[in-house]
C-alpha cells in the first residue's frame, strides 16, 4: 500500500476557501502557490527538463501578475518563482520569508505558522 500523500498547507487552503471573493482569497492563494512553488524546487530542479521549469516559472509569473494582491506581496511571489530556477534552498527561504513578511497582515495565525515552518524547513536544507 503506498504511504498516504501529506499536504504540508491545510490551513492556507481553507483560508483561500472560507475568504470572500478579491483580495483576502487571492492573497491566500498567492501564498500557497508560492509556498509549493518553493518547497517544490528542490525535487523540480533533478526532475523538469530546463525548457519545463522555465515555462512552469513563466506561467507562475503570469499568474501572480493576474491577481488583485497588494504590490508587497506580488513583488515577494514573484522573488519566490525567480529563487526556484536556481533551486537554492537559503534563498528560496528567504524568498518565501519575504511573502510571510508582505502577506502576515492578511493570513489567519494557522496559514502563517504552515509558511513558518516552510521557511525553517528550506533553511535546514
Amino acid at each position: 500500500m503506498p504511504a498516504p500523500n501529506h499536504f504540508p498547507f491545510p490551513a492556507l487552503a481553507a483560508q483561500a476557501g472560507r475568504a470572500p471573493l478579491g483580495g483576502a482569497r487571492e492573497v491566500a492563494l498567492a501564498c500557497l502557490m508560492a509556498a509549493r512553488l518553493a518547497m517544490d524546487a528542490r525535487c523540480a530542479a533533478q526532475e523538469l527538463t530546463r525548457r519545463a521549469h522555465t515555462e512552469r516559472t513563466h506561467s507562475a509569473r503570469n499568474w501572480f501578475a493576474s491577481l488583485t494582491i497588494p504590490a508587497a506581496v506580488r513583488a515577494a511571489c514573484v522573488r519566490v518563482t525567480e529563487a526556484t530556477v536556481r533551486a537554492d534552498t537559503l534563498e528560496l527561504g528567504a524568498a518565501l520569508a519575504a511573502v510571510l513578511t508582505a502577506a502576515r497582515r492578511h493570513l489567519d495565525s494557522a496559514g502563517a505558522e504552515e509558511l513558518d515552518r516552510a521557511i525553517a524547513s528550506l533553511r535546514v536544507q
